[in-house]
């Protein structure tokens, strides 16, 4: 209940915030003067203050509500040995990366699991779980530590955001033009928009928004080969797949919450059309294509 109170809250707060941005601009209508036809320049700013401002004010929050969504705690000074094995694996990937140290946190859950996210590459956090502490030894950690500062050094966060920001904003002006087009051809309505316009935009949103998420999952599962190999040349590739081994023998545990799947080293599976809209690969797919590269 927590997680999801948080989420609303967060929801309804980005989108105060982007319709004052909104009214900045001046944006307070999508149709010309006449209220005949759509004033495009409007419509284009407002599908991108909200399609590019959620994408980004999400990523911008991303490790805060990382934070309290997981109950994840930042080692700040660590107080036992693995703690501080923790912050000196992290720490010798980070510098090899070529990035800033992360900040290194453990959230309690019985899920075999970990997850980075942050804004920038120099001010990441990467958390695991109990979980993954418990089932996995050192050897398999540090390669799951490995694939997560590999997503910090790739700069994956920022360009999920920005893609998702690409096609949400795509999805919300072709629903409008879909939905203005039905209320005028279709419906007849000369002046303004009628109740015509506001169901067919809705309908053509989540169509679209459906659609174009294929896009932005299949970005993700590549993200992931690329963070395994990523974790192939910090830590080893024949540590990561034992890791990844280990993932599959967890595969039916919880995972994140929704909202941080795609953060994750493991997500759920699918089959048949469900397959187009998982945030991660099969993980035997990712073992075979780590095995491909000896």
């Amino acid at each position: 209940m927590k997680r999801v109170m948080l989420f609303v809250i967060t929801n309804l707060a980005v989108i105060l915030v982007l319709s004052l941005v909104l009214s900045l601009f001046g944006v307070g209508q999508i149709l010309d003067e006449r209220g005949v036809d759509l004033d495009l320049y409007n419509l284009m700013i407002f599908a991108s203050v909200f399609g590019f401002g959620g994408a980004l004010i999400s990523l911008a929050i991303s490790k805060w509500t990382a934070k309290r969504m997981t109950g994840a705690q930042v080692i700040t000074s660590p107080s036992s040995e693995v703690e501080a094995w923790l912050v000196q694996t992290v720490s010798k990937q980070a510098e090899i990366a070529g990035i800033g140290m992360p900040e290194v946190a453990i959230y309690d859950a019985p899920d075999v699991n970990a997850f980075a996210t942050g804004m920038r590459r120099n001010n990441a956090l990467v958390a695991v779980s109990t979980g993954l502490l418990r089932s996995m030894n050192r050897d398999e950690a540090e390669a799951v530590l490995a694939h997560e500062v590999s997503h910090v050094a790739n700069g994956d966060m920022i360009t999920l955001a920005l893609i998702q920001g690409v096609v949400n904003t795509f999805v919300i002006v072709a629903s409008r033009v879909v939905g203005h087009l039905i209320d005028r051809v279709v419906f007849k309505t000369e002046r303004g928009h009628g109740p015509a316009f506001y169901i067919t935009s809705i309908l053509a949103q989540v169509l679209f928004g459906i659609l174009a998420s294929i896009i932005v999952f299949w970005f993700s599962r590549q993200r992931e080969f690329r963070a395994d190999a990523g974790s192939a040349h910090l830590a080893g590739r024949e540590k990561m797949i034992a890791a990844l081994e280990k993932l599959r023998r967890n595969a039916n545990q919880p995972h994140l919450p929704d909202q941080m799947a795609a953060f994750g080293i493991s997500g759920s599976m699918g089959q048949g059309l469900k397959r187009f809209f998982m945030t991660h690969p099969p993980l035997e797919d990712r073992i075979a294509a780590l095995k491909r590269t000896a």
